[in-house]
């Protein structure tokens, strides 16, 4: 079968790879939908393909996709019926630990004990490629009133948010200010804006606000044009400051402004991957009484709570998508989310 690599340097290569044939506690799911992440274009764009994000790289080239979604079609030994079926729809959880440490066991599996062994689309075969094997416990049930496409967002972009505003604790009576438009910040407004909150979406690109807005964005802030940023969030909260913020464009500008913009006793939420932000601890954080919270995507019970939550509220997570591509497509794809223009992307392998 093809399957895609990000060779580094703004580069996509196609590669053969043998089907997968599922051992014991594996299966395979035929790929019905593979989102586009913004985890991805740092490795589209690493230089001599070097980006790791802290993960110890594979031998040799890996298929990309790290939000895969399917149907299983092989089953390996020794799984359970209650685990995996053939003809089961299903989310992958694309990370592999021990599987049986406190965080394993409680489907924290990127916190294993031991290392995360596996990021599937990073380190170990992703979702862009017909097929794809992983354990079986991996899988999370998609509900039957929920698409693929859907499936594939809250396989990474769509439930980093939930357990983010999980993390945060979100009311229907807050404001929060949400930093970065790209796949993660919106599927955020999205949810955000559907569990009542009002949401005050920034981003730089005015296509991605325009999203934004259509995805129930109360306030539109761009910060190129918008002079003090923190300034004016506390403008639009009668002085006080936003309740929460969430950062997810990785700008350590816009981290600073993440906290700097929440009111006293407020909360901030880092979910971008990578780079650094420096605070001023006692003007920032300490005689404000300001909580800074990190959170790494979900566990396997969180992602199911939100496509739970997705599917029973009617969340059109659909509409987070701007373009569905075939998998030889995939180098016109990325060329495009490399913009960080346009909404979000999925590839369709099958």
């Amino acid at each position: 079968m093809k399957g895609v690599v990000f060779a580094g340097d703004r580069k996509i290569e196609f590669r053969e790879f043998p089907d997968p044939t599922p051992g014991p506690g594996e299966v395979v799911l035929e790929i019905k939908a593979s989102g586009m992440c913004g985890s991805d274009l740092k490795f589209y764009r690493a230089v001599g393909g070097a980006a790791s994000l802290g993960f110890k790289t594979a031998g040799g080239p890996v298929i990309g996709g790290h939000e895969p979604c399917g149907v299983v079609v092989a089953v390996g030994s020794g799984v359970s019926e209650k685990q995996a079926w053939v003809g089961m729809r299903a989310m992958q959880h694309h990370y592999r630990g021990c599987g049986v440490c406190p965080h394993c066991a409680t489907g924290w599996m990127q916190l294993c004990v031991e290392g995360v062994a596996e990021v599937y689309g990073i380190t170990g075969n992703g979702g862009h490629a017909r097929y794809m094997k992983c354990p079986a416990r991996t899988l999370v049930q998609l509900p039957d009133e929920l698409s693929f496409e859907t499936g594939a967002a809250i396989s990474c972009g769509t439930g980093t948010a939930w357990g983010a505003l999980q993390r945060l604790g979100l009311q229907g009576d807050h404001t929060i200010a949400i930093f970065g438009q790209g796949p993660v910040g919106l599927s955020a407004t999205q949810l955000a804006a559907h569990m009542g909150a009002r949401v005050i979406a920034l981003d730089t690109s005015e296509e991605r606000l325009a999203r934004a807005k259509e995805l129930g964005a109360d306030v539109l802030v761009n910060p190129k044009t918008a002079g003090n940023v923190v300034q004016a969030i506390r403008d639009l909260t009668h002085g006080l400051g936003a309740h929460l913020s969430l950062d997810a464009s990785s700008s350590p500008e816009a981290r600073a402004q993440a906290v700097r913009c929440v009111r006293t006793w407020g909360k901030a939420c880092f979910v971008g991957e990578g780079d650094t932000v420096t605070l001023d601890v006692s003007n920032d954080m300490l005689r404000r009484q300001v909580t800074i919270i990190g959170s790494w995507t979900f566990s396997t019970i969180g992602q199911a709570e939100c496509a739970r939550y997705v599917a029973d509220r009617k969340v059109d997570v659909d509409q987070l998508f701007t373009h569905r591509w075939r998998l030889d497509q995939a180098e016109e794809a990325y060329r495009l989310f490399d913009t960080q223009t346009a909404g979000k992307g999925v590839i369709m392998p099958s």
